[in-house]
């Protein structure tokens, strides 16, 4: 059976294979029981390879090697196979989590930081800006941002990022709030994200907002993001956001948020009306 080159790339991209290695895996899967000779002809792979692809597959629990003259190969069923690899990417993952963990109380870090220190001294303040693309960069930016809050977050936000917001940083928002910083959440309130809202109302004060379409995130009064186009208009891919250090800029948009606040209606009222 010839497995078309679409199919063997999706499999190096799942199960983070080289070519070889998912040629003789699929080849092996073909026959149930094979030698290294046999597969290296039906997966077109040099002989003198053989050995070491199904070696490295039998380290990662895709083959089994059955005893005997001449060695001959088993195949793992494919459904056992995805649950060591998710085993085994919990792990590989657990261990670097780990090691990066450790590495930040090493003279490593202390080192890198003092790099980094040195170089933003010799900065512009009118360079400290910058424009993030896509929207997983996007979401690390913000949490960033916030875990670097000293005194206020203000966020004016969509009705679907509003939801991202309660996934994605709702610990992040717990703990500037119990650094002491104000957070406030302007956001369209509907019955999509009214849960969300809930959830965030341990963390931060939310208020309902429908006649301001726009998405930024004003940090101490210092630090601005705002991102360029409405997410429903954009995909997740390309969505951007442009970035600014300046006290100029953000004092002057943090003091126009607070003005509208004032106007804007408790979310603790307004989600009364979803129940």
């Amino acid at each position: 059976m010839v497995v078309e080159e679409r199919i063997l790339n999706q499999l190096r991209q799942h199960f983070d294979l080289n070519l070889y290695e998912v040629k003789i895996w699929t080849a092996l899967l073909s026959r149930g029981i094979s030698t290294a000779g046999e597969l290296s002809d039906i997966g077109n792979v040099p002989r003198s390879r053989a050995y070491d692809v199904l070696e490295s597959l039998e380290r990662k629990g895709f083959v089994i090697m059955k005893l005997g003259k001449p060695i001959r190969y088993i195949a793992v069923p494919p459904e056992e196979v995805i649950e060591r690899v998710k085993k085994m990417f919990h792990e590989s993952a657990h261990d670097k989590a780990k090691e990066l963990d450790e590495l930040k109380e090493s003279d490593v870090i202390g080192d890198l930081k003092k790099l980094y220190e040195k170089g933003i001294e010799m900065i512009e303040p009118t360079d400290l800006s910058g424009a993030l693309k896509g929207r997983h960069n996007l979401q690390d930016h913000i949490d960033l941002m916030i875990k670097d809050a000293a005194r206020s977050v203000c966020i004016l936000t969509s009705v679907s990022e509003l939801n991202r917001l309660a996934e994605f940083h709702l610990p992040t928002l717990k703990e500037a709030k119990g650094r002491g910083v104000e957070v406030k959440i302007a956001a369209q309130l509907t019955k999509e994200n009214v849960e969300s809202a809930k959830l965030l109302l341990d963390s931060a004060k939310v208020k309902h907002i429908d006649h301001i379409k726009a998405r930024f995130y004003i940090i101490d009064g210092e630090e601005v993001l705002f991102m360029l186009l409405p997410e429903t208009e954009v995909h997740p891919t390309y969505d951007t956001g442009i970035w600014v250090h300046s006290p100029f800029f953000g004092t002057a948009l943090e003091d126009l948020f607070d003005h509208a606040w004032e106007h804007l209606d408790e979310a603790s009222k307004v989600v009364k009306k979803f129940k």
